[in-house]
């Protein structure tokens, strides 16, 4: 029960990734806000609670404590209700999981720019808002005098951080959110927020078609590395008081495995006193390759 008493915000909680968070908040003692649209895999239809609905009757069957929410994270008023939500039903807020998302997956050439207003809508300004939105409740405790001890939770993904074929608007939201996270994180320290990321593997509707084979369920009775539940201890811990030192990172997960990510850092590097000459830089980025590791290759090229 690690986090026994705390609320808990879940955008995109009716299926997948977000209802199996939504399920081990609650075993784990936390009072959970399920947010969803109801909306199909590629972000169609929706305006119903059914699915928050449901999340929010299974909760209730463990003996937890639930309220659904059909806010558009994607819009200000939207985000500004959700939090609202928690806290006229909870009294509080300690831990945002932004999770909402749908894919239009095209190639680069073949995108059109509503499809990609459209990824970045639900990915990226659907995590920027609720996450302003959250923010601006904890400086108001903090300056009050209130003490604060809350958790963000993004999702990024594999296709963010290292690309994915044929995701060109998914690839650019969830790197987008990687590195909102590390901002958020710096700016948000002094209230007494963390805020961290994870990059998931996991069976949902956004990955059974695209990765059918790598999403298959396994043979009776073998673990299913690719079943959502799997990544929820992780969010779940984040979401805790324990996880009070860790902030600014990025977790990829999957089945029973969880790997700190190393982002950016500085690599070789070649200075002179004066400016390069462009002719002269073929050898030196020829020297600066060499010392450096090679990167891992794009999802959809391997």
């Amino acid at each position: 029960m690690i986090c026994e008493g705390r609320v808990v915000v879940i955008t995109g909680a009716g299926r997948g990734l977000g209802r199996a968070h939504a399920l081990e908040f609650a075993r784990q003692g936390a009072r959970v806000v399920v947010n969803d649209l109801g909306v199909a895999r590629d972000g169609t239809g929706g305006g119903h609670d059914g699915p928050a609905r449901r999340v929010v009757a299974e909760i209730e069957a463990l003996g937890g404590r639930a309220v659904p929410s059909t806010h558009d994270v994607a819009s200000s008023d939207g985000a500004a209700a959700l939090i609202a939500t928690a806290l006229d039903a909870f009294g509080r807020l300690d831990v945002l999981v932004n999770n909402a998302g749908f894919l239009r997956d095209r190639m680069l050439v073949n995108q059109s720019e509503d499809e990609w207003d459209a990824v970045m809508g639900v990915h990226l300004k659907g995590h920027f808002l609720p996450l302003k939105h959250a923010a601006l409740h904890w400086r108001a405790e903090f300056k009050a005098g209130r003490p604060v001890d809350a958790r963000v939770v993004n999702t990024s993904s594999g296709a963010g951080l290292l690309g994915s074929v044929g995701q060109a608007a998914y690839s650019a939201a969830k790197a987008g959110i990687a590195g909102l996270t590390l901002v958020a994180s710096a700016e948000l320290a002094r209230y007494g927020v963390t805020v961290n990321a994870i990059a998931p593997a996991a069976r949902t509707r956004m990955t059974e078609e695209v990765f059918a084979q790598t999403m298959a369920p396994p043979a009776e009775g073998a673990f299913d590395a690719m079943a959502p539940e799997n990544v929820s201890p992780l969010v779940v811990w984040l979401g805790s008081a324990e996880s009070r030192q860790v902030t600014g990172r990025v977790f990829e997960a999957e089945g029973g495995r969880v790997c700190l990510m190393d982002p950016y850092r500085h690599g070789p590097s070649a200075e002179r006193p004066t400016r390069w000459n462009p002719a002269a830089l073929g050898p030196v980025i020829a020297s600066l390759l060499e010392r450096a590791p090679a990167p891992e290759p794009a999802y959809g090229t391997r």
